[in-house]
């Protein structure tokens, strides 16, 4: 499984690309705009733009998502042409992000307009994200548009679900793979147990079909979500910077290294000095 970084944090991106593991960056406006109004605090003067393309250049060969604002399909297809026109050549990494439904409850009309953006992009081999999916159903339009990938937001499944019933809890608790079970039932959304649930399911789908999309599992809120997530079969993970830093830590493995140390033996240490 690949392991993208989900942050808009230069400084995140570049430790995280130092480790040699990292596969690519997902981004979204919010993010961007935070952290470069945060350097502009700092003293620093960088506009979104340049800010943009220094992120494109530390991940160059790597595919960096970058999303749009629209949400009618003429709208989007235009931006996101613009933006791959712009930044693409950077270092020809750009993915532009489309949600599967861009439509409000009160504009139900709009619903395939995330589609028909999909199609079109893809008819001119623009890579597309296809992001906000909660259902393999939505998945399966998304790649039959020719999205490269995407993107179940597991996380907010089980938000959603917990959420839906009453359960108190805080986003980097972890929701089991297999569902909620109470007393009577397994609690679900429409048949979904869990956000790993939906990525299992668009996983199978996809394999069933041969559909080359790739399943891009996002809104990962901790390390087991990302073990569960590469076991149920998906292509990438894009996990925020403080959960790719804990994905090494276990307490035996300090205690291993802490007893290692103490019985170092100096004739053996000295054979490479």
């Amino acid at each position: 499984m690949k392991l993208f970084i989900d942050t808009a944090k230069l400084h995140e991106i570049k430790e995280a690309y130092s480790y040699g593991i990292i596969d690519g960056v997902t981004t979204n406006p919010s993010l961007l705009k935070k952290a470069v109004k945060k350097l502009e605090a700092e003293g620093e003067n960088i506009s979104i733009k340049d800010y943009i393309k220094k992120v494109l250049e530390t991940a160059q060969g790597t595919p960096v998502s970058l999303e749009v604002t629209e949400y009618t399909a003429d709208k989007m297809i235009h931006q996101a042409k613009k933006l791959y026109e712009i930044f693409n050549p950077v270092a020809e990494n750009v993915v532009i992000k489309i949600p599967v439904n861009p439509s409000f409850v009160d504009n139900k009309n709009r619903d395939f307009d995330g589609i028909n953006a999909i199609r079109a992009l893809a008819n001119e081999n623009i890579p597309v994200n296809c992001t906000l999916v909660f259902t393999p159903e939505q998945a399966l339009l998304a790649a039959k548009a020719g999205a490269t990938y995407v993107s179940p937001f597991a996380g907010r499944v089980d938000d959603y679900i917990r959420k839906n019933n009453g359960i108190v809890f805080e986003k980097s608790d972890y929701f089991p793979a297999e569902g909620w079970q109470t007393e009577e039932e397994y609690l679900d959304d429409n048949g979904i147990f869990s956000g790993i649930d939906l990525v299992e399911k668009i996983a199978a789908l996809f394999d069933y079909y041969d559909i080359e999309t790739e399943v891009l599992a996002a809104s990962m809120r901790n390390v087991r979500q990302v073990r569960e997530a590469a076991l149920a079969g998906a292509d990438i993970a894009t996990i925020p910077y403080k959960v790719i830093k804990k994905l090494l830590v276990h307490d035996k493995s300090q205690e291993g290294m802490k007893n290692f140390t103490k019985d170092i033996v100096p004739e053996y240490a000295n054979l490479t000095k």
